[in-house]
């Protein structure tokens, strides 16, 4: 059985995103909130009218009238002459986003779009997380250090670090917590780290008692960041659902709620960051293994608050796309693969098998009699199966290039059965009468040349 392999090397140019708190003024406050739900109408507008014409049996109605019945033409009614406050570019983008949507959509309900399928688009809510998107017609970065945002003002940015490219958009956000944020994209080049050779190759299998164990032995055990702050988050959920809804006591206790949460979410983020930054460092080749997130956090399972909790999607995305930047080598091996149930030294299948034997961390082969560590086992499988899986492709590459070498007339016909080999570079002279020419003369065609 042949098991998928992406090898991951390093790319040229890659668009990410630098994210950056600013602090704007009251004023300006007001004018993103205005901004955010000027956004959001132009969405919910849009998307009910392709919800009705849905349910009446309709066609699907133009995009582009679409756009303009609800922003063009929505600002010359009375009801909506308010959208006209605040700038045209992110009721644009708003609608760009939207087409985006229904497109991921019905490309996944038609199966051009590969993976899990897409829910369609929703309506946007006043709570939670606002953002709006600026072009480069609508923000410009002053030399002051200062964002001016269309219809905003200069809004000022806590520069953590400088910016490698200039950005083509730039997405303001606010977070649940009243937090702001800006968010630019920007073009980098990759910037390959020195090679450190075929040796430097490793085996990675993710858990969830441990976060990940390596090949070498090594263990990065798994902080559970959402586990440690359970309790905290069981007290403010309770507090939110003894307010009345709608008050400024509800409020307040949802913006605790939010904060906690918040803080879960940045203390993940920046451990992952520093992992995969670690295991790109010092790693040429990495193997890891697929996993099927989503089927392990099922309500069978009884693992899904774990499972979540590790964010073990995002470490390999993450892993994947630095490696991608730095010039390393990422391959995936199968999830099923039995890594587990392999034993390392004689690689016979006498290993636990199954959730019924989870529980058992160290097991003795029976046919070699080898004792293993159950993970420290499974990466050794796991990187062996990935070199084989490199070598496999490696040898399928050299196997075409060499037919492609040896096909008939390769190196020297052309389309139309020409000599496309130069024998200027086999270091003879060229005879005149053979169709060559000699300095000062001009050759006759041959017979070929002139029956064509």
């Amino acid at each position: 059985m042949s098991y998928p392999v992406f090898i991951i090397v390093g790319m040229t140019v890659d668009y990410i995103r630098y994210q950056y708190r600013i602090y704007p003024t009251p004023g300006q406050r007001q004018m993103l909130a205005r901004t955010f739900g000027c956004c959001r109408t132009v969405w919910n507008d849009a998307l009910r009218i392709f919800q009705d014409a849905y349910k009446a049996g309709e066609e699907r109605p133009v995009f582009g009238a679409v756009t303009t019945a609800v922003t063009v033409s929505a600002k010359r009614t009375v009801e909506r002459a308010w959208l006209g406050e605040v700038s045209c570019v992110p009721l644009q983008q708003s609608m760009r986003q939207l087409y985006s949507a229904f497109g991921s959509f019905f490309n996944s309900m038609s199966g051009k779009r590969k993976g899990p399928k897409v829910c369609p688009p929703r309506f946007k809510r006043r709570s939670g997380r606002q953002s709006a998107e600026f072009t480069r017609r609508g923000f410009v970065l002053r030399g002051n250090g200062r964002l001016y945002l269309a219809k905003i003002g200069e809004v000022k940015v806590a520069w953590s670090r400088e910016l490698p490219s200039e950005p083509s958009s730039v997405t303001v956000i606010k977070e649940a917590t009243g937090k702001y944020f800006v968010s630019f994209v920007v073009a980098v080049e990759g910037e390959p780290l020195p090679d450190l050779g075929e040796g430097s190759v490793v085996g990675i299998d993710l858990g969830l008692s441990v976060f990940a164990v390596t090949s070498g032995g090594k263990r990065i055990e798994s902080p559970k960041f959402l586990r440690r702050a359970e309790r905290k988050i069981k007290k403010y959920q309770r507090a939110v659902s003894r307010k009345e809804k709608g008050s400024n006591n509800r409020r307040k206790a949802r913006l605790k709620l939010a904060k906690v949460h918040a803080r879960v979410a940045a203390q993940r983020r920046d451990f992952i960051e520093q992992e995969t930054t670690r295991l790109v460092r010092e790693n040429q080749t990495i193997a890891v293994e697929t996993l099927n997130v989503k089927g392990m956090a099922a309500k069978g399972m009884h693992l899904g608050k774990s499972v979540h909790d590790q964010a073990l999607g995002m470490f390999l995305r993450v892993l994947a796309a630095k490696a991608a930047r730095a010039g390393r080598t990422v391959i995936a091996v199968d999830r099923f693969y039995a890594s587990t149930q392999i034993c390392s030294e004689c690689e016979a299948k006498t290993g636990p098998k199954g959730k019924e034997e989870l529980h058992i961390r160290e097991w003795e082969c029976t046919a070699c009699g080898a004792v293993h560590d159950r993970d420290v086992n499974a990466a050794i499988n796991i990187l062996r199966e990935g070199l084989r899986l490199i070598a496999e492709v490696e040898q399928l590459a050299a196997g075409h290039q060499k037919a492609r070498n040896t096909l008939p007339g390769a190196e020297s016909l052309n389309a139309c059965g020409g000599d496309t080999q130069d024998q200027r570079t086999t270091g003879s002279p060229r005879d005149p009468t053979s169709g060559g020419t000699e300095p000062g003369t001009r050759a006759e065609p041959d017979d070929r040349k002139t029956n064509r």
